[in-house]
């Protein structure tokens, strides 16, 4: 009885661990992804916010416009209407999108400002766009950490250890993730190198999404709540490989960043070894139910 019930427990962890604490596209997906963050949160509340209003609206369009075909068709209004005016129409017609505009743009520029200012943040991390892959540096670090993130290649998929397409999705997973430690403000420093194009830096799960333009820095920040493998790609066209151009952040505990980060600047190959390895712990939370096009 025993044996059975911590078979259950066990399997139901990974149930809420695959649907919970990671998130990448799924096939016929139409919402966004889990939210994964406090912004993203926000994001997915204002949008069931306005839903409320475009349905409505939506609605009553479609319903005057079935009226107007069919009461004031030529075969049963041969005399068509002179009215010129109507005052109590045009004041409501005027009045009515006012207010709608006032109710969404309140709580749209709240959203805004708290995207847009950075809060006291416990890490900092600078993105550099190239075509086609990532840099990524850890600033402020005991010892300096930097690498390249490149597509995960499917003939270096066993190498990696990272054979497991559920949780390493094939054109979405990389050689190299971002690690981050759950439960800390992140600020991103992004740009492009330079002689480079635009590209963009966006996560879904995380509500983020900023441009990386050459010459030029831009910020944003995070905060994940949960930890997991998130997926991401470069968002602004940026040539041919502008596909093949994924962002993947690896949220793990606190011990295990420090740990990574530790061994990353001596040996950064051993270090992701060492994170894929405990990634198909159940504790981890790391796999992912759903798959995407193989």
């Amino acid at each position: 009885m025993n044996r059975a019930y911590a078979v259950m427990t066990g399997l139901i962890c990974l149930l809420f661990a695959s649907a919970g604490y990671a998130d990448q596209p799924r096939p016929w997906q139409i919402n966004f992804q889990d939210a994964a963050t406090p912004i993203m949160h926000q994001i997915t509340w204002f949008n069931h916010y306005t839903l409320w209003f475009i349905v409505p609206v939506t609605l009553l369009v479609l319903a005057l416009l079935v009226v107007v075909a069919l009461k004031f068709r030529a075969s049963v209004n041969p005399v068509p209407s002179r009215t010129s005016h109507n005052t109590v129409i045009e004041i409501v017609w005027t009045i009515a999108p006012v207010l709608i505009l006032f109710f969404l743009a309140i709580p749209s520029f709240n959203l805004l400002n708290a995207q847009l200012e950075i809060p006291d943040s416990d890490m900092t991390v600078k993105a550099t766009a190239t075509q086609w892959q990532w840099n990524y540096e850890y600033e402020g670090t005991p010892a300096p950490v930097a690498f390249d993130s490149f597509l995960l290649k499917d003939g270096d998929r066993a190498a990696a250890g990272k054979t497991d397409i559920a949780r390493f999705p094939r054109l979405l997973a990389v050689d190299n993730e971002l690690i981050i430690p759950v439960g800390k403000t992140v600020r991103v420093l992004v740009t492009a190198a330079p002689s480079d194009v635009i590209h963009a830096f966006a996560m879904p799960a995380f509500g983020i999404k900023i441009d990386a333009v050459p010459g030029r820095l831009n910020e944003t920040w995070f905060k994940a709540e949960k930890e997991g493998m998130y997926y991401g790609q470069c968002s602004e066209l940026c040539g041919k490989d502008h596909a093949f151009m994924p962002i993947a952040i690896h949220v793990v505990s606190e011990d295990k960043y420090k740990a990574w980060l530790a061994q990353a600047a001596t040996d950064l190959p051993g270090a992701y070894k060492t994170l894929v390895a405990d990634a198909g712990k159940p504790a981890d939370g790391v796999a992912v139910a759903a798959n995407v096009s193989k």
